[in-house]
């Protein structure tokens, strides 16, 4: 009768969980422990007995294989089977740790070869040892051969890269050698809040100056002890150039920095900065595109946008119609608008085709829509109007649409020299 493949996993299990002593017993094992297994003598080893002083060797570890399973039963011969298993597994993890050990050693001397060759190949100092290792006064190698740790390779930047790093260090401001400041001024730079609220601070006798209570419109030097509401202010003196970005505006986007409707904001473009915020150098229609200038200094903000500064504003624009020459001239002297008079610093006619017509113009200050306003005067609709210049800085023709750029910093002097405006 053949038995089945699960039957001695079946007896296996009910050897470890169930039964009587006699049925263990029956199963494969006893209670008492089975000395003649572990004397057995496997044929052609020349192995002791305890009577001569020697341990027997472990099973697993390089000793005899157990004796063959004799027929006493089903489960006996299972048993078997699985002791002669575990013994085969052990003699084979062992083989793989001498295996390992091996491999190891190679590895260790592989590796202790290699260390020498190096040595050999350094340069020879004073008081080096023949084997080509370094004096005591050098730090000594590792006596196991660790092969030396390689230097960390330092990240070369690209030549724009280097050359703006240069340029930020060579053009960093000392603050010893700035030029007095309001005393509102530089408490707004220091972050404590606006011009005006900064103002009213020391209107109502808040702000103090080396102990003194501080005017409206005193200046402070760089070194001056400021106490606000009784607590000593760390100004924060400029140590660096202002940035300044010129950004390519689209048609369709505020000039604002957040809108309730969602819509877009040139401000979403703009490139984060730390401890300051972008300044618009004036502003531009929701339909109007074209350049627009950005800048941490609100000072030099105020200085090219202000009416009183006459910056030039150029603007190419599409018209449908054309005007005569008797109305370009009356543009140029002047004409009356609602919110007061308004005139063209220049215009040129740019040609056209069809009844599309181009023209250039240039005006001094920024009212609302005011471009727009006085070709509608002489009955001419405005179908695209693009700001082309702002002052001395002109729309590059490679700025695509919707990017921005930043001026560089030898730019950046030469704007500030411009505008008049000292730091």
């Amino acid at each position: 009768m053949s038995r089945s493949n699960n039957r001695a996993p079946r007896n296996t299990q009910q050897f470890f969980r169930t039964g009587t002593p006699s049925d263990r017993v029956a199963g494969g094992r006893s209670r008492t422990p089975d000395t003649s297994r572990a004397r057995a003598v496997t044929p052609g080893t020349d192995n002791l007995d305890n009577s001569q002083g020697r341990r027997p060797p472990r099973q697993g570890r390089g000793g005899p294989a157990p004796a063959a399973p004799t027929s006493h039963g089903i489960g006996r011969q299972s048993q078997a089977r699985s002791d002669w298993s575990m013994d085969g597994g052990r003699q084979e993890r062992g083989r793989r740790r001498v295996a390992m050990d091996i491999e190891t050693s190679d590895e260790h001397r592989r590796q202790v070869a290699e260390g020498r060759q190096r040595a050999s190949r350094d340069e020879v100092v004073e008081g080096a040892d023949s084997d080509g290792f370094s004096s005591p006064r050098r730090p000594q190698r590792d006596s196991r051969g660790v092969p030396r740790a390689k230097k960390m390779r330092e990240r070369v930047g690209s030549l724009k890269e280097q050359k703006r790093a240069q340029d930020l260090r060579e053009h960093r401001i000392d603050p010893s050698r700035l030029d007095d400041m309001r005393l509102q001024k530089i408490l707004a730079l220091t972050g404590l809040g606006s011009r005006r609220e900064m103002e009213e601070l020391i209107a109502a006798g808040k702000v103090e100056v080396n102990g003194a209570v501080a005017t409206l419109g005193q200046k402070v030097a760089y070194g001056d002890k400021v106490r606000v509401d009784g607590k000593n202010v760390f100004l924060k003196w400029p140590d660096r150039l202002p940035r300044v970005i010129i950004y390519h505006k689209q048609e369709g986007e505020l000039v604002s920095r957040d809108d309730p409707d969602g819509r877009t904001t040139v401000f979403d473009r703009l490139p984060a900065v730390q401890s300051s915020k972008w300044v618009a150098v004036g502003r531009l229609d929701f339909n109007t595109s074209g350049l627009l200038i950005f800048t941490t200094s609100g000072e030099l903000a105020n200085k090219m946008m202000h009416p009183r500064f006459e910056v030039d504003r150029e603007y190419a624009v599409r018209v449908l119609g054309e005007l005569t020459p008797e109305q370009m001239k009356e543009a140029t002297k002047g004409i009356e608008l609602e919110d007061g008079p308004a005139h063209f610093q220049h215009i040129s006619d740019q040609g056209g085709e069809g009844r599309n017509h181009w023209y250039r113009v240039v005006l001094r200050e920024g009212r609302n829509r005011e471009v727009r306003r006085m070709f509608e005067h002489f009955g001419a609709t405005v179908s695209r109007l693009i700001r082309v210049r702002f002052g001395p800085i002109a729309l590059p023709g490679r700025l695509k649409r919707g990017t921005w750029t930043e001026l560089e910093p030898q730019e950046v002097q030469r704007l500030l020299k411009w505008a008049g405006v000292t730091l």
